[in-house]
Parts: structure tokens; sequence; C-alpha cells
């Protein structure tokens, strides 16, 4: 007994409300009974009930008395005879016309026969002046056409020839423009030339006399009025000479004047070939060293020539 109690005492409380959650459903299935019932009852359908009926006819309906006999026709009545048309009696024969009357008919045939050929005449007439009139319409309509067409035709040849004397006025104004153009570059150039040759010429002749033995072949200076000191090509030599690479075997001794322009300060601004030595080879490399220089030295003066023609040969840049 012991041991009941304990597991009794150990057993989980039983859940409130069993009793009535077991009423609840049974009443519920028995709802869903009865609207099942009824539904199926409603679904049912009556027999058809069978009637028989016989018909009968209320008064009876007597036979037709039979037709009576036909009466025989009288015989027709004969026709009446005919009456018989009298004979027409001949017409008499028409008077013979006379002579006047002859004469009239004639006259009459004669008047509208020549009425007829009046009136076709006046016809034909009618007729060729309507065409007369056609043809000299057409002949107006014609000419019109084809004097707007010349005249369309000359205006445009006029327009073509204007236009075409102005293309070669304008080709001729441009050529003479071309050409104008032309000699004032060549007079320029030639200027520019004798310019630069006259430069040259006087740097040579300066430097010659600054050396002191007529060489031509020492570094020049700018050509002004007052010339550079005595020292300046000499600077100029010393400041270039230490940029000059060329590794090449020299043949000869190749001269390049190498025109410079410079601002006041020494700065090169630009610098180009103004007479090659006839190798390309020490030409680049003159043109390389004055790049690699890139400020020239001032004059005694504190002044920079510009420009100048700088002569540079293996001798004097390089040799000592």
């Amino acid at each position: 007994m012991q041991p009941s109690r304990q597991h009794l005492e150990f057993a989980p409380p039983h859940t409130p409300g069993m009793l009535r959650a077991f009423a609840l459903a049974i009443l519920a299935h028995l709802v869903l009974v009865f609207i099942l019932a009824v539904g199926v009852a409603w679904k049912r359908e009556t027999p058809p009930a069978t009637v028989e009926a016989e018909l009968w006819a209320n008064i009876p309906v007597e036979a037709a008395p039979p037709p009576p006999e036909p009466q025989p026709e009288p015989d027709p009545e004969p026709a009446p005879p005919l009456p018989v048309p009298p004979t027409p009696r001949p017409a008499p024969p028409p008077d013979a016309p006379s002579q006047a009357d002859i004469a009239l008919a004639k006259e009459k045939a004669r008047v509208q026969k020549e009425k007829e050929q009046q009136k076709l005449e006046l016809d034909r007439k009618l007729q060729e002046k309507q065409q007369k009139e056609k043809l000299e319409k057409d002949k107006l309509e014609k000419d019109k056409l084809q004097k707007a067409k010349d005249a369309k035709e000359k205006e445009a040849k006029e327009k073509l020839a204007r236009d075409k004397a102005e293309k070669d006025k304008a080709d001729k104004a441009k050529t003479a423009d071309t050409a104008k153009q032309k000699a004032e570059k060549a007079a320029q150039a030639k200027a520019e030339a004798q310019k630069l040759e006259d430069l040259r010429q006087q740097n040579l002749k300066r430097m010659a006399g600054l050396a002191g033995s007529g060489d031509a072949n020492a570094a020049g200076s700018a050509a002004k009025s007052a010339g550079p000191s005595a020292s300046y090509s000499g600077r100029i030599r010393a400041k270039i000479k230490p940029n000059i690479t060329y590794i090449e075997t020299i043949v000869g001794n190749p001269t390049a004047e190498v025109e410079v322009r410079a601002s006041p300060d020494g700065t090169i601004l630009s610098r180009r070939i103004a007479k090659g030595s006839g190798n390309k080879s020490w030409d680049d490399a003159a043109l390389n060293a004055i790049d690699k220089t890139g400020v020239l030295p001032r004059d005694e003066d504190g002044r920079v020539p510009s420009p100048m023609i700088i002569i540079m040969s293996p001798q004097t840049m390089i040799g000592n």
C-alpha cells in the first residue's frame, strides 16, 4: 500500500474541465449527424404518379344528306347571220398637175437647195475661221513659251558667265596674292640670308682681328657696332667646350656656323644651323652642346649679344 500512495502523491494533477470538454464534443457530433440526416432527406425525389383517362364525344354527329342530281343544260340558240359589208367604190383618179404647179415646185426645190448650200458654205467658212484662230493661238502660245525658255536660258548663261568671271577674278586675285606672298617671303628670306651673310662676314673679320692671326675658326660673337671684348670669344668657347660629346672619327676639320638667339640675361632662346659643315653628326653635336650650355656668359659690359653666329669646328672646340 505504501508504494501505491507514493505513486499517487507524485502523479500529475487532473486537468480541470475534462467532463465539460467530453460533453461539448458529444453534443457537436450529435448536431453534425442531425444536419447530415436532414440534408439527405431533402434530396429525396417524390415518385411520379401515373394517371389514365379516356375521351368520349359529347353529342353524336349525323351523316350528311346525298347531293342532288344535276339538271340537264338547255341547247344553245343559233347565232344570227353576219351582215355583208357593201362593196367600196373606186376613188376617182387625181387630177394631173398643171405646168404652173410643176414650175412652182421646181422653184421651191431650187431655193431650198440654194439655202442648204449657203448654210454649208457658212459652216465651212466658220470652221475654217475657228481652225485658223486656233492655229494662231497655238502659235502665239508656242512663241510665248519659246521666248520664256530663251529668256531663261539667256539668264542662265549670263549667270554662268558672271560666276565664271567672278571665279576667274577671284582666282587671279588669289594667284596675285599668292605670288605677292611668295615674292615677299622670297625677298624676306633673301634679306635674312643677306643679313646673316653680312653678320657672318663681320664676325669673321672681327674674330680674325681679335685673334690677331686671321684665324676665322675662332668662336664668334654678336654683330654690334661697339663689338665684343677681346676675351668674350674665349669665354663662349670655354662655356660650350665641356658640353661637346663627339666619339666618331673626325676626318678633316668640318666647320658649322650656328645662329644663336639669347635673352638679355644670356638664356638661349633658339639655335639653328646657319651654314652646315657637311658632316651631319658634327652639326648635331654642335646643336646638342649649345642646348646643354643653356645660358651664355655676359660680356664685360654686362650684355649678351643677340643674335650671334658661333663658328664651331673640332680644332677650336675639341683640340687644345
